[in-house]
């Protein structure tokens, strides 16, 4: 189950990453305004949803939201330096950030699968 559902959300993330690259290819307003933020949200959000999803501890979320978060902006970002857009050094340090906030989305995502129990626990009694 776990697996699945990390390969989903690096599908949707991947999916997101790419329509923000291509949007920002573009839409000059974008790539200015949108692109960094946007990226990392993405990556945030995908790894809080499937850590929501699956919530099996705090450390295995975080790891989780991590790769998620890298793998689907390392695609993303490696469209943008292909269309010449970024610099290829941003392969190496958009992945890294991408990363920190894929984890810290994991372990928000966590944090609310947690609350959600509880509420659920609450509701019972």
């Amino acid at each position: 189950m776990e697996r699945k559902a990390q390969q989903r959300a690096i599908l949707v993330g991947t999916l997101c990453q790419l329509g923000l690259v291509l949007l920002s290819h573009f839409f000059i307003w974008v790539e200015i305004h949108v692109f960094e933020f946007g990226g990392m949200m993405i990556s945030a959000t995908v790894a809080y949803l499937y850590a929501q999803e699956i919530g099996t501890g705090y450390g295995r979320m975080a790891l989780g939201g991590a790769v998620i978060g890298a793998v689907c902006a390392l695609m993303g970002i490696a469209l943008a330096v292909t269309l010449h857009d970024k610099p290829p050094v941003l392969l190496l340090a958009g992945t890294l950030v991408t990363a920190v906030t894929g984890m810290f989305g994991g372990l928000f995502g966590q944090m609310s699968h947690n609350w959600m129990a509880l509420e659920g626990r609450r509701k019972k009694n």
